[in-house]
């Protein structure tokens, strides 16, 4: 007896082609999410600096508006403590940045809040 199997590679695909998919498009989240919080990271330490050097806050935000690139930087929240009017030289200035950041992957959407806010901030001595 010979079987006919003809078609069964077809099937075979049909049935793994999304799990693939899947899989691939969660990598490629995870990628994007590692690389924006290594950007933000980067992003809050060049940020920091000015605070650091005695800058103003509105000096500050513009900064990291115009450093950011991965995005819109307009939904950047960027948080300076202390205000400048209450910095004095000696103390510690922390800028705290938040992104929020759309996942492509539609199942991860289920399972994480969509957007994913990304967390970063740094923390130098004001001059």
């Amino acid at each position: 007896m010979i079987r006919d199997e003809r078609g069964q590679s077809i099937v075979e695909m049909a049935l793994i082609l999304p799990l693939l998919l899947l899989l691939l498009a969660g990598i490629i989240d995870l990628g994007r999410v590692l690389y924006t919080t290594s950007h933000l990271h980067q992003t809050s330490q060049e940020t920091v600096r000015l605070g650091g050097l005695g800058k103003t806050d509105e000096e500050i935000v513009q900064f990291a508006r115009n450093y950011f690139e991965l995005g819109n930087p307009d939904l950047l929240q960027i948080n300076i403590t202390p205000s400048d009017d209450v910095r004095k030289s000696g103390e510690y200035v922390k800028v705290s940045i938040d992104y929020p950041l759309e996942l492509i992957t539609p199942i991860l959407n289920q399972f994480l809040p969509n957007p994913v806010t990304i967390h970063t901030d740094s923390t130098i001595r004001v001059e």
